[in-house]
């Protein structure tokens, strides 16, 4: 395999667009997902459409070794990883306190855990060599002081700016680069799956994750620190005015959003 991008969260929305993109420009992939049957079915779509090799990693990234099996087998199996997109991530909204354990550890594991994890060992291999580009998936919930509603999710995800953000300036000059993509409201299936159909936020939700996951990947190639895509007049005009407006208003602005 050549030129190859292992990426998360692949079998569906803008891990899906990501691997649809990069497999476009004749890379082979390795995609990550919990659903074999889904893995499965696109691999064979890029083998056919594209020409490209594509090897399927069936993996749950709340598991506390996932990352570090994944890791494991590309080894045993002599695959080489060229770029790493870390796009798996678990959203839901619901008062803090009401919501299970397991669903906010879940949401640590796959979004603050395994992104660690994978982060991590891919990074020293990439500065040992050289070379390597990482793209971590964070979200414009990053730019936000905190999420009430969706409290450890815009907590995660704010840990995940900070990271790559942190990394980026240590790796300076090692031929390795990480990049940020924060997206705004996509359409790709996520507010259904948090529980955010019915609230204010999901109708913001409204651009093509192919479009989104393309400015994340060409912002990857050229080694951007962090990529901002796809926010309405709107919410541009509204996210202009965080700096400024005291924290309480600003907390009840998004509890009202997303309740």
């Amino acid at each position: 395999m050549k030129n190859v991008a292992l990426i998360t969260g692949a079998s569906s929305g803008l891990g899906k667009s990501f691997a649809e993109i990069h497999a476009k420009r004749g890379g082979d992939l390795i995609i990550v997902a919990r659903s074999i049957d889904k893995l499965n079915e696109l691999k064979k779509s890029l083998e056919e459409n594209f020409k490209v090799n594509v090897y399927v990693l069936p993996k749950d990234l709340s598991k506390i070794d996932a990352a570090e099996e994944i890791y494991g087998e590309l080894n045993r199996e002599k695959i080489p990883v060229d770029y790493l997109i870390n796009n798996a991530g678990l959203g839901g909204q619901g008062y803090f306190h009401e919501r299970t354990m397991e669903q906010d550890l879940n949401l640590i594991m796959v979004d603050i855990i395994a992104l660690t994890k994978l982060t991590k060992i891919f990074l020293r291999d990439f500065v040992k060599r050289g070379s390597g580009k990482i793209l971590n998936v964070s979200s414009t919930a990053a730019l936000m002081p905190a999420g009430p509603m969706q409290a450890v999710y815009y907590a995660a995800k704010s840990y995940v700016t900070a990271l790559s953000e942190g990394i980026w300036q240590e790796i300076q000059g090692t031929g390795v680069t990480i990049t940020t993509l924060m997206p705004g409201g996509m359409d790709t299936g996520f507010a259904k799956a948090s529980n955010l159909e019915n609230t204010n936020l999901a109708k913001a939700m409204t651009f093509s994750p192919d479009v989104v996951a393309q400015d994340g990947y060409e912002a990857m190639l050229r080694g951007d620190m962090e990529v901002i895509s796809k926010l309405t007049p709107e919410q541009l005009e509204w996210f202009k005015s965080v700096p400024t407006t005291p924290k309480e208003i600003l907390l009840k602005q998004l509890f009202e959003m997303q309740k």
